[in-house]
């Protein structure tokens, strides 16, 4: 199959099928031939802003026609685009705005209130815009648009993920990365018009590509639900007669907790997709009684290797579901158009080690090279050999995941992070970035963050010296600097930390005396 871009993917369908529902917000409904108008006339202001086209593109703006139309209208320009979340804080925004490089930000009525931290140069070019004006397409004088020219090897979008050192690590990935993985899933998910397609993910998380563009790829419809929708899903997948429902695993944890998954309702829904985060059979066994006639289909894959690189369905006979040591269900196999590996601490093929992965949706490396160092490795038949950081990488490079596996009667089972890194609510999250900001603190010394398992969730608790604070006055210092999810729920005031035989600080002893003192409460 040739390669696409993805506004080669949106356009192709917005010609083949002008009169379909592309986008359905709150309050309107737009055709494909209506978006395509919107984002065409939102390219035209942004030349006539800028007089000529921006190389890259931000977005302070989500769930919204400026969000979709100035990801599309970005697109159309040749473009790269970084969301940016109107619900991080402002510092952390302009932070990856100043790191994406970026030339021009988009913002609408939800991003508006951080604008005062991005006042920009003459050679920055901000769009604060309604939705009512993106939707009028009223720009003033029509700007010719240039001649497209974008190729399948160009920079599609940079996402930024937790960094490690407290600086968020920039992941660019081009349209070829992404074309294998949107036929492929048009393809397996039967997305076509009349299919209507969930929206749980913010922009800068990447499975939000396929809710946008495997959608609109196939001609499909993207149904937006409000932010309280999302607590509620089974109202939602009703009212709005969802055939294809995408999310983490922990959303139907909340609804499920909240008491709002009644059984037996949902009848329209085909496909039930989760990634993100393991999947229990808890999860699938609560989400078949919501949707019986469902396929329950589990997908795994870091933002390096292009949103999802396995799957797994599970068989519609839950007495059919295999076992798994862990009592999760299945990530794999891997995706029969890429290679991978699995390895052990020794860099040798084995059973169950770190999984490895090369192909058409490995991504070329991070924004800053120096992160790349140890992210890839050789593999001359035998053993692995970890890029050092020189000589540029190539395409014999397979990704490391970080992501422990096993195979178990010929499937794939994801067993847990081998580093300092963690998902919580689907969020990959250095803890080294939340133990960073907490250093920031006027009032803390050391810091450690440890991930622990409560139930079905993964919970943050955080250690620190320096001076006691109230848990309270610890979070909202925190939320200023860092997204929500990052916040840790508990801290505990030390007036040292543990220290191994090494002179290190034991992980270990902290993690036994969270779980001790969790036991005598």
């Amino acid at each position: 199959m040739t390669d696409r871009t993805l506004h080669e993917w949106f356009a192709r369908s917005a010609a083949r099928f002008p009169d379909a529902t592309a986008l359905e917000l709150h309050d309107r409904s737009l055709t494909y031939g209506e978006l395509d108008a919107c984002a065409t006339a939102l390219a035209e202001r942004i030349l006539l802003a800028r007089g000529s086209a921006p190389r890259r593109v931000a977005l302070l703006a989500s769930r919204s026609l400026t969000a979709f139309a100035g990801y599309l209208a970005a697109q159309r320009l040749g473009a790269t685009v970084t969301p940016l979340n109107p619900g991080y804080p402002a510092e952390r925004n302009r932070s990856v705005y100043d790191l994406a490089d970026a030339e021009t930000l988009i913002v609408d009525e939800a991003g508006a209130p951080q604008l005062p931290h991005f006042e920009l140069g003459p050679e920055h070019t901000r769009l604060l815009l309604t939705d009512a004006e993106v939707a009028g397409g009223d720009a003033g004088a029509p700007a010719a648009l240039p001649e497209y020219r974008t190729t399948p090897g160009d920079i599609a979008y940079v996402l930024f993920t937790s960094g490690s050192t407290g600086r968020p690590k920039g992941v660019p990935v081009r349209h070829k990365n992404l074309s294998a993985y949107i036929a492929h899933n048009i393809a397996r998910f039967e997305v076509g018009p009349g299919c209507r397609v969930s929206h749980t993910f913010d922009l800068t998380f990447d499975p939000s590509v396929f809710d946008l563009f495997v959608t609109w790829g196939g001609g499909g419809t993207l149904v937006v639900p409000r932010r309280s929708d999302l607590l509620t899903p089974v109202d939602y997948l009703v009212e709005r007669g969802i055939t294809h429902w995408f999310s983490v695993p922990s959303l139907v944890s909340v609804a499920a907790g909240l008491g709002n998954l009644p059984a037996g309702l949902v009848t329209a829904l085909r496909y039930g997709i989760f990634i993100g985060e393991q999947l229990t059979y808890r999860q699938a066994e609560a989400w078949q009684a919501v949707a019986p006639g469902a396929v329950i289909e589990n997908v795994y894959g870091p933002t390096e290797l292009t949103v999802a690189c396995t799957e797994f369905r599970l068989p519609r006979d839950p007495g059919q579901w295999p076992a798994t040591s862990n009592g999760t269900v299945p990530i794999g196999p891997v995706y029969g158009f890429l290679d991978h590996l699995i390895l052990d601490e020794e860099g040798r093929p084995a059973a169950e080690g770190e999984l490895c992965v090369r192909g058409s949706q490995r991504f070329d490396g991070y924004l800053d090279p120096a992160d790349d160092r140890g992210r890839f490795l050789s593999f001359d038949g035998e053993r692995a050999t970890a890029y050092d950081g020189t000589g540029g990488v190539r395409a014999e490079h397979y990704y490391r995941t970080g992501d422990r596996v096993r195979h178990e009667k010929g499937d794939l089972v994801h067993l847990g992070r081998l580093d300092n890194q963690v998902k919580v609510r689907g969020y990959r999250i250095e803890l080294g970035e939340i133990e960073a900001a907490m250093r920031r603190h006027p009032a803390m010394t050391e810091a450690v963050v440890l991930a622990v398992p409560r139930a079905e969730e993964t919970e943050l608790i955080a250690f620190y010296t320096g001076e006691k604070l109230t848990a309270t006055d610890a979070m909202l210092w925190l939320r200023k600097r860092i997204p929500v999810h990052m916040v840790p729920r508990r801290f505990t005031y030390l007036t040292e930390l543990p220290l191994n035989p090494n002179g290190k600080i034991d992980r270990p002893a902290l993690r036994r005396r969270f779980t001790e003192a969790a036991s005598v409460s």
